[in-house]
C-alpha cells in the first residue's frame, strides 16, 4: 500500500537539500579558489556544446524475394500455419557480432 507523504515530510527533505547544496558550492568555490580558477558569467550562460554525431547510417538495403520466401517457410514451420508477411525491413545491429567476440576472448565454447 502507497505511503502518503506529509507537506512537513517534504518541506524538511528540501531544506537538508538546500543545506547540502550550499556545502556543495562552498566546496567548490574552494577547490576553484585552490586551483585559481575563476569562474566568469560567460561560463554560466555558454551552453555545453554539442556532441558530434560520426555514426553514420548505411543505405537502406532490399531484402531479396528469396529472404522473405525463407522468412516466410520459417515462420510457417514454427507456427504450423501459413503466414502472409505484411512489413520486412533489415535492422542493422552488432549485437551477435559482439556476443561472438566475447565468447571467443573468454574462451567459453557455444553451446545451443
Amino acid at each position: 500500500m502507497a505511503q502518503k507523504v506529509k507537506t512537513e515530510d517534504i518541506l524538511a527533505i528540501l531544506e537538508e537539500m538546500r543545506t547540502q547544496l550550499a556545502e556543495l558550492s562552498g566546496r567548490v568555490a574552494q577547490l576553484e579558489a585552490g586551483a585559481k580558477i575563476q569562474p566568469t558569467d560567460a561560463d554560466a550562460v555558454q551552453p555545453a556544446p554539442k556532441p558530434q554525431l560520426t555514426h553514420t547510417v548505411p543505405a537502406k538495403q532490399a531484402i531479396t524475394e528469396e529472404e522473405v520466401l525463407a522468412v516466410s517457410a520459417a515462420l510457417a514451420a514454427y507456427l504450423g500455419i501459413r503466414v502472409h508477411i505484411r512489413q520486412m525491413r533489415l535492422l542493422s545491429s552488432s549485437s551477435w557480432a559482439q556476443q561472438g567476440r566475447v565468447l571467443v576472448h573468454a574462451h567459453i565454447p557455444y553451446t545451443h
